[in-house]
């Protein structure tokens, strides 16, 4: 079976162990497991209750500790509707492999996390895809996705927040959404991953699985919980659905390791302080990079209402490609080029690590840009 080369992983690969100042990457901060510990009120002492775990492979969907700390994150979701997976990126695939045939009609968003139009591509499907325009503060236009959404369309997939660009689809857009799936019975998967990273409020924003009843959303402890080592992430989705993603789950998963889903519970246990501390640095470091951006002639964008990652738009006479290259060759600061998302023109930068990396890049990068492309 042929699928189409994961354009920002293999990037990812290639750089984000060579580089100096990492602005590619897309996790909040990633926290230690004493940190973990401390935010959950308990110590190193409590590692202990892990020396009479029996390493088996533990419950196959995930533990009714884990999953019932999951079904807290929404409305109204129980736990029979979870599925422990090894990640959103597990979570996905899984998703369109369970729901997916050959001929079927998948509309998906761009620019978006390469998945959700490469797999249903890749098994034959009748992919059709809705760009992202920086003049709609990239969300998507609802009468182009209305005429795209044809009778027997099977799925809608889309990232909120969005990833590569910030963007925040609102709850009147999600319900909007949602009725023109309804009309002919489509499914939505929604990549939550970023959803709790919103830069206003104190809550998580709407989930699609609370919205519509045919909607699926996949998640992780990765991006927003800053646990991306633990490889733990899940699908809440419909018990058809949930029947059909086991089904695929017993080829390529049996279980996730009972320590992972030990210390995923614990974390979504204390998901509030988790989350109050990923806003306060996202917030923090989006004030750091507006500012930064208000000094640069050849960078503009559209500034994020939420994740961990910004596109900006680059006033440059070279590729996107050629540009990061050069740039982390010549100063250790790693950026994320457009053309992995189908973005010709901008670079992704992640803004959610240490404020002193994200810093000390920016002024790398700036010296960069003033250095090769000045203006005036």
């Amino acid at each position: 079976m042929y699928i189409e080369p994961f354009k920002v992983e293999i990037w990812m690969n290639e750089w984000e162990t060579r580089c100096t100042y990492n602005l590619a990457e897309t996790c909040v901060a990633s926290i230690t497991i004493d940190e973990l510990l401390r935010m959950s009120g308990r110590n190193d002492a409590d590692l202990s209750e892990l020396l009479s775990m029996k390493m088996t492979y533990g419950a196959i969907e995930g533990s009714d500790r884990l999953r019932s700390a999951i079904s807290d994150l929404y409305t109204d979701v129980a736990i029979d509707r979870i599925t422990v997976t090894h990640g959103t990126i597990a979570a996905n695939m899984l998703v369109h492999k369970a729901l997916v045939s050959r001929g079927d009609r998948v509309v998906s968003i761009i620019p978006t996390y390469q998945q959700h139009h490469s797999i249903p591509a890749s098994i034959g499907a009748d992919v059709q895809t809705l760009a992202l325009r920086e003049e709609n503060s990239f969300l998507p236009d609802l009468e182009e996705l209305r005429a795209l959404v044809v009778p027997g369309t099977k799925l809608i997939a889309l990232t909120n927040p969005n990833n590569p660009t910030g963007a925040l689809i609102d709850r009147p857009m999600l319900e909007a959404i949602a009725g023109i799936a309804s009309d002919v019975g489509a499914y939505v998967l929604c990549d939550e991953v970023y959803r709790g990273t919103e830069q206003s409020g104190d809550r998580m924003g709407p989930s699609i699985v609370d919205l519509y009843d045919k909607g699926i959303a996949t998640a992780s402890v990765s991006k927003a919980f800053s646990l991306a080592g633990l490889r733990v992430g899940w699908i809440v989705a419909p018990t058809d659905v949930t029947e059909q993603v086991l089904l695929h789950r017993d080829h390529d998963t049996i279980s996730v390791g009972m320590i992972n889903d030990h210390f995923a519970a614990m974390a979504l246990e204390n998901h509030a302080k988790l989350l109050a501390r990923s806003r306060a640095i996202t917030r923090e470091n989006l004030g750091i990079l507006e500012d930064w951006i208000a000094t640069q002639p050849r960078v503009s964008w559209v500034k994020p209402l939420a994740g961990t990652t910004a596109m900006l738009k680059l006033d440059i006479p070279v590729s996107s490609r050629t540009f990061c290259v050069d740039l982390v060759q010549d100063t250790g600061v790693m950026l994320t080029p457009g053309d992995a998302f189908e973005m010709e023109g901008y670079a992704r930068i992640g803004f959610a690590n240490d404020p002193k990396i994200l810093r000390a890049g920016l002024e790398k990068l700036g010296q960069y840009l003033g250095d090769h492309f000045p203006t005036g």
